[in-house]
């Protein structure tokens, strides 16, 4: 099955896109079957061959949920934006797991340490012994 999403290119830290349409499975480097575009987000940047994303459609090509966004933006596709779904952060999955081991300290109670001897003494016991 065909799909029209994103193929990263660029640096490090440079994020830039191409618009392909390639097999909905292949890997990110692979080749695809045609280039409909680029996106540059930091500049906000699209060029779209609209004639071109609209015939692969019509073939049944689907595009991915942020190529369907983007070309909502661009007026390509006339239908409303879709909702990006976004995995959750580990972080606030361990946060209620550490809430428990924070109860459960507070339970224990804090068992005071022996007050230390002077350390005086050691040399008070030298001066007396000579």
């Amino acid at each position: 099955m065909l799909a029209i999403k994103l193929q990263r290119v660029g640096r490090k830290h440079q994020p830039s896109y191409r618009i392909v349409v390639a097999e909905r499975r292949s890997k990110m480097a692979a080749p695809p079957v045609e280039d409909l575009g680029s996106y540059h987000p930091e500049t906000k940047k699209i060029a779209v061959k609209k004639e071109r994303i609209s015939y692969w459609m019509s073939i049944g090509a689907q595009p991915t949920v942020t190529a369907h966004n983007l070309f909502v933006a661009q007026g390509v596709i006339s239908s409303s934006k879709k909702a990006v779904k976004m995995p959750k952060p580990v972080a606030a999955a361990e946060e209620p797991a550490k809430e428990p081991a924070a109860a459960e300290q507070a339970e224990v109670p804090n068992v005071e340490q022996p007050a230390e001897v002077s350390g005086d003494s050691g040399v008070e016991a030298a001066q007396q012994a000579a």
